[in-house]
């Protein structure tokens, strides 16, 4: 969609499978068969987007590269399409000029360096709130792959952020903790319009209807709850677009 003169693509690095109980014990799939389309789960995709200003490249979040995410029966996740996604768009990795990650999950930094600790974007600067740095690059072993974390020490190129900042005009990074404890979304604002990226703040559109459903993830559930509210309301004016990484067919909400 074009957001005044600045355009953005969504594209999926791969599948999230999530069960009702993904979004906490009370939720039912029966109060939702449009979402628990098979076997009573929601397929969601691992979603990135590019964002594409006059004279910035940005992709926003990054997947988890070809690897899986087996957390029993409440959650399951596959990546690895991201660079047939960029393909598809016709950006190639050297082109990108800035990454934003809105947390530092598995599945929203996967991509960020190779095996070796090598930038996957090498012309990038990295933009992720500063909060997240402890509890993932410092944190203890399997908070984070080994390479993306050394990769993050010793990259020049690492912007962290810790209150609303501007990274290209009409691009700005907006403080939503609780999914983790620095979680960013990313305003989109050009020509009289606006959007938001949310990142995981709302995990799946149909927290729009329920407000009371989370998300296993939530480092801190009250938080979360909180700043859900917030973007609701924002996404209510009547002018500002939504769209989340885990949303249906990447698709939008108003």
């Amino acid at each position: 969609m074009l957001i005044g003169d600045i355009d953005i693509r969504p594209f999926t690095d791969g599948i999230f499978r999530a069960s009702p109980a993904y979004f906490g014990d009370h939720a039912r799939p029966d109060s939702h068969e449009d979402l628990f389309t098979r076997h009573g789960m929601a397929w969601l995709p691992i979603g990135c987007f590019l964002v594409r200003t006059r004279d910035r490249t940005i992709l926003v979040d990054a997947g988890m590269v070809p690897d899986l995410d087996d957390a029993g029966p409440r959650r399951f996740l596959i990546g690895g399409q991201l660079p047939l996604g960029l393909r598809a768009i016709g950006v190639s990795p050297a082109e990108i000029t800035d990454v934003v990650c809105t947390h530092l999950h598995s599945d929203h930094c996967g991509w960020l360096f190779d095996l070796a600790a090598a930038p996957m974007f090498p012309n990038a600067t990295i933009w992720f709130g500063a909060g997240d740095w402890n509890p993932f690059v410092e944190g203890a072993p399997g908070a984070m792959a080994e390479h993306i974390r050394h990769g993050l020490r010793i990259s020049a190129r690492v912007q962290t952020v810790d209150r609303d900042t501007t990274v290209a005009h009409g691009v700005t990074l907006t403080m939503t903790p609780g999914h983790t404890p620095r979680h960013l979304c990313v305003i989109i604002a050009s020509g009289g319009q606006r959007a938001l990226l949310l990142g995981d703040a709302i995990v799946c559109s149909v927290q729009l209807d329920e407000p009371t459903w989370q998300s296993m993830g939530d480092v801190d559930p009250a938080l979360a709850r909180q700043v859900r509210v917030r973007l609701f309301r924002e996404l209510e004016d009547g002018v500002t677009l939504g769209a989340g990484a885990h949303f249906p067919s990447s698709s939008s909400a108003e």
